[in-house]
């Protein structure tokens, strides 16, 4: 199995919570030297640990570990050895699942463990995890000040050291702007043109760019939906700095009251929503946005197991109302359930067909279909 998400998410802890469980295990970490070191002649080294529980940090490290994985592998299923020796952890996904994708077809299981969820904390802190984001150290700081150190702290780490031990030379502070500009663009359907002329670099660059912070699963790409052929649709992504806390810091703002003073304020919420959301989608279930040229719209679109397709709006607001536009666009995508999720704490419907939901209601909504025979969760749940 590979646990993929960013870096200081907690996958770290998950793997030595098993090794705590179980004393048969190994854990080497690739970015320690000395670990690094052991897999020098990585046949040998699995070959006398055949017994254990492997776990690999940091596995994008060793590209070269994928093709030595599969032999090793196979050799034990002809000799009839038990599957789930070997738990990789990484925090690329681009890089490292077209490492093993090409190796360990058929021989891996993927799970991606994002950051917390409302849903994995007290909803007296449901604000807390809106400004600081998910990230265990940055939710937990001893206050807002705290926090916001920890959160620049973690994005000069990746943009000075982590990036470019993946490999790629790209410039810091030209990423740093880049990602600066997402941050101000939350929620926004993706211009590279825009942003290349404020960069100073070409478009196919700028796309190069947020693949990179897409892959470290730092930002989301949300693609429209396109089914109805009859319609002139909006045609280009939009874009998501996927946590919360890290668009607040990017923005230098530290307090509630900065939030919700800055233009950033509806993006953010919408943004941090829609992560919620879809860390809890079952498998096989998509999500998009829609939006005509006409000017219907939706937030959320999600494709859900046994032809379910529910239509969602994000309204930070207590009282929400809606536009036509939210109406017209429920009718063309052929909506069976129709929300809005809004920021007070009851259910209530708004219409005969819509209904108005906490996040954590429609959260805990989506994860009882994902319990259905049907479908799996694409998330394990973590204490």
């Amino acid at each position: 199995m590979a646990i993929l998400g960013p870096r200081q998410v907690g996958k770290t802890t998950l793997a030595m919570e098993l090794l705590a469980t179980d004393g048969a295990t190994q854990y080497l970490d690739l970015e320690s030297p000395a670990d690094a070191a052991k897999l020098a002649d990585p046949l040998s080294y699995l070959d006398s640990r055949r017994d254990r529980l492997v776990v690999i940090d940091e596995v994008q490290r060793a590209p070269d570990l994928f093709p030595v994985l599969r032999g090793v592998i196979d050799q034990r299923r002809r000799q009839g050895q038990r599957a789930g020796q070997f738990l990789l952890l990484g925090s690329a996904t681009g890089a490292l699942l077209a490492q093993s994708a090409e190796s360990l077809a058929g021989r891996i299981a993927y799970m991606e463990l994002q950051a917390l969820t409302i849903n994995e904390v007290p909803t007296d802190d449901a604000q807390h995890l809106w400004l600081r984001g998910g990230f265990p150290e940055s939710l937990l700081a001893r206050n807002d000040a705290a926090s916001l150190r920890w959160r620049q702290q973690f994005i000069s780490t990746y943009l000075e050291r982590d990036i470019p031990q993946l490999g790629p030379r790209i410039p810091a502070e030209t990423l740093r702007r880049l990602w600066t500009m997402l941050a101000h663009e939350q929620g926004q359907l993706l211009n590279a043109s825009k942003l290349a002329t404020s960069l100073a670099i070409s478009g196919q660059t700028v796309t190069r760019y947020i693949d990179l912070l897409c892959d470290l699963m730092l930002v989301r790409r949300l693609l429209p939906w396109a089914d109805n052929g009859g319609k002139r649709l909006v045609r280009s992504p939009k874009v998501y700095v996927r946590d919360s806390g890290l668009v607040h810091a990017l923005l230098g703002l530290g307090e509630l009251d900065d939030v919700v003073s800055h233009p950033v304020v509806g993006g953010s919420w919408e943004g941090w929503v829609i992560e919620n959301l879809l860390a809890v989608l079952p498998q096989g279930a998509q999500a998009f946005f829609y939006r005509s040229a006409a000017g219907a719209e939706l937030d959320l679109v999600l494709e859900l197991p046994r032809r379910q397709r529910w239509a969602i709006e994000v309204k930070r607001s207590a009282a929400p109302t809606l536009s036509r536009g939210f109406h017209q666009a429920a009718e063309d995508i052929g909506a069976t359930a129709r929300y809005v999720v809004y920021s007070g704490s009851d259910a209530f419907p708004l219409s005969a067909d819509i209904e108005a939901v906490p996040l954590a209601d429609l959260q805990q909504r989506l994860i009882d279909v994902g319990k259905s025979p049907t479908s799996t969760p694409r998330k394990a749940a973590r204490r």
